[in-house]
């Protein structure tokens, strides 16, 4: 592709009803993205409650850039550019810690606020006179270019270019907003470290997958069986073994999804099951949601408790399950690779089996060894070598396609079914690209 960071340049490889594979294989595509996509979007860093103590703090990679998640007061996150405002050098270079009072640099020992600010440097008669004052370096550590701290969860905008947050968002972040409604107190916590999936795949494969409703009925058939030839087993008036509970929705057939519902937002952002999903059914927790009702009434619990999305895309970053409570953050290494990090929440006060739910989710459906992941891994990376296979050089994202969709923005449809939902992230891709359409 010659002319990758033209806005035409990227818009011939997306048409309405398909897209070209050179979006998953091509690495020239691949760097326009982590310059234009990845700096541009509000990309999701991190809970605040994986930092919880004053010093704390969680690294992560954005676009190339190295970012610290850092509790800065006990009321008080902040996101800083992981970069020494003297030579460049990190400063800290663990994945997360505890880094105390200061940021201290291992280099030269220059020494910052927990806010970023500078405190102190070594020899600092040798600066007076000096223009160390007028110039960036002088000033402290960067920070990206949009932050916001939404109800726990911390987002970037890299780029000093983009859209605000409420704006970019819109109606999608309702589904985080039901996530905190679920929490007696209003407070969620991270159920310990995440489990992390490094995919031979480009990110786009992955993030896809989430919003394809036909796939579970023949790649996941194994485990649907398997768990259906446990359930015959159990004795009839048994408590549910929770296994079961997660696994036996993965053998609905094409129907249960053409009827879960969706809705496509502007951005890429969608939620997938707005009427049901395979979580739906869950046997209830009779002491946990009167505590619910106390504290919304019985009209605002049920509701509250009867969204339960298949799955929420906040394009390009995080797909996320309400209930049981499940993040999946996409971080893209390179053009042919993606690590996906799978954080199981729950309410800080919940119910043993609420926090049973989320954990066991996380690791019978995402772990990598897991009999459901396994599936979908072998298959992302069937996908990323067989792209590279001569002769029809187009991805079909035909079904349910209409004209006049493109010019629909926000839009609900009973199928979930429907690629409407797949189609649209490469819209928000075009969007964020540089092209209009």
């Amino acid at each position: 592709m010659t002319d990758e960071f033209s806005p035409e340049g990227v818009g011939r490889l997306v048409e309405p009803d398909r897209v070209h594979r050179d979006l998953y294989t091509d690495p020239a595509v691949y760097a326009a993205e982590q310059m234009r996509l990845w700096t541009r979007a509000w990309v999701y860093v991190g809970h605040e409650s994986q930092v919880p103590a004053v010093g704390d703090y969680y690294t992560t990679e954005i676009a190339g850039q190295s970012l610290v998640l850092l509790r800065k007061s006990p009321d008080e996150v902040v996101v800083l550019m992981n970069r020494c405002a003297h030579k460049g050098s990190q400063l800290v270079h663990e994945r997360q810690g505890n880094c105390g009072k200061v940021l201290r640099c291992p280099y030269h020992a220059w020494t910052y606020r927990l806010d970023g600010s500078l405190l102190s440097i070594p020899l600092k008669n040798d600066y007076e006179g000096t223009n160390l004052a007028a110039c960036p370096s002088g000033k402290g550590l960067s920070s990206p270019g949009g932050f916001m701290n939404y109800k726990g969860f911390v987002f970037v905008r890299i780029s000093e270019d983009g859209l605000d947050f409420a704006t970019y968002f819109g109606e999608v972040l309702a589904t985080l907003d039901n996530m905190v409604a679920r929490a007696p107190d209003g407070q969620l916590s991270v159920l310990g470290p995440p489990l992390r999936n490094r995919i031979a795949c480009n990110w786009k494969l992955y993030l896809e997958n989430v919003n394809d409703t036909v796939h579970p009925i023949s790649t996941h058939e194994s485990a649907a069986s398997a768990a259906k030839q446990v359930a015959e087993t159990v004795p009839e008036g048994a408590d549910t073994v929770l296994a079961m509970e997660q696994l036996l929705p993965f053998g609905a057939g094409y129907s249960f999804y053409s009827e879960m519902g969706a809705r496509v937002l502007p951005h890429g952002h969608s939620v997938l099951g707005t009427k049901f999903s395979i979580h739906t059914g869950y046997a209830p927790l009779p002491d946990y949601q009167q505590e619910l009702e106390a504290l919304h009434g019985k009209e605002d619990a049920q509701r509250i408790l009867q969204f339960s999305p298949q799955n929420t895309v906040l394009y390009p970053s995080l797909a996320a399950k309400a209930s049981p409570m499940i993040l999946r953050v996409v971080r893209p290494l390179a053009v042919n690779e993606t690590l996906i990090e799978i954080w199981a929440f729950a309410p800080r006060t919940a119910p043993a089996r609420l926090r049973q739910r989320a954990a066991s989710y996380a690791r019978l459906v995402f772990s990598p060894m897991s009999v459901v992941a396994h599936d979908d891994v072998h298959l992302f990376e069937s996908q990323q070598r067989g792209l590279l296979c001569d002769g029809n050089e187009w991805l079909s994202l035909h079904r349910g396609y209409r004209d006049g969709e493109i010019e629909a923005g926000a839009a609900s449809m009973d199928s979930g079914n429907n690629e409407w939902v797949i189609r649209n992230q490469h819209r928000g891709w075009l969007n964020l690209m540089g092209d209009a359409a």
